[in-house]
């Protein structure tokens, strides 16, 4: 943390937010004084003070630490840049639609790069009625698995979650699917168009 940068940043918020030194520190449960080192660049707040900092002052830790507002530039919404990000530590998916910083277990995580599927992670998409019945012939192992489908439409994606030695296969709705995304834990996450 840069304490001059992260210091300034402190006071302009303070100052946005039109709190005395006093009123953040009497928030805080410290000193002005430590207030004043903090937004002077002669000291840094303690570490258990980050995130009550940051409550206080309406801003997230991250922009805290970065010493500047953290905006969404993204003004237009679309789907085709929905990225997937999977924990190897614990398995969770997290979606963003666009890049975005995001971390789990204490990893910052990277964005998938979907491929197109080889043999062994071709699936067979069948229409049945108003769903699609996605299918991956894949091992289900607890070492080798296929973690998830989704279903990703120009208003938003359905994903299924999937289980070691359960099936690998999920039901979607037909309604505005452009197409499926699809994760295996060994070889990453592979996509192909709807029908």
């Amino acid at each position: 943390m840069d304490r001059y940068v992260t210091g300034a940043f402190i006071k302009k918020l303070r100052e946005e937010k039109k709190m005395t030194q006093s009123q953040l520190a009497e928030k805080l449960c410290v000193s002005d004084k430590a207030v004043s080192k903090w937004e002077t660049g002669r000291g840094y707040p303690d570490v258990t003070l980050l995130e009550p900092i940051a409550a206080a002052l309406g801003v997230s830790v991250i922009e805290l630490f970065s010493g500047a507002d953290i905006s969404n530039n993204n003004r237009s919404f679309n789907m085709k840049k929905l990225a997937f990000y999977v924990c190897p530590v614990c398995g969770n998916v997290i979606a963003a639609a666009g890049e975005a910083l995001i971390g789990c277990c204490g990893v910052t995580l990277l964005s998938e790069a979907p491929e197109a599927p080889d043999e062994e992670h071709l699936p067979t998409v069948e229409k049945v009625e108003d769903e699609y019945f996605v299918s991956v012939p894949h091992e289900m192992s607890k070492r080798h698995y296929i973690s998830f489908i989704a279903a990703v439409r120009d208003n938003g994606y359905e994903l299924a979650k999937l289980y070691p030695e359960g099936e690998a296969c999920a039901r979607f709705k037909i309604n505005r699917t452009a197409f499926f995304c699809y994760y295996c834990n060994r070889h990453g996450l592979f996509k192909i168009k709807a029908e």
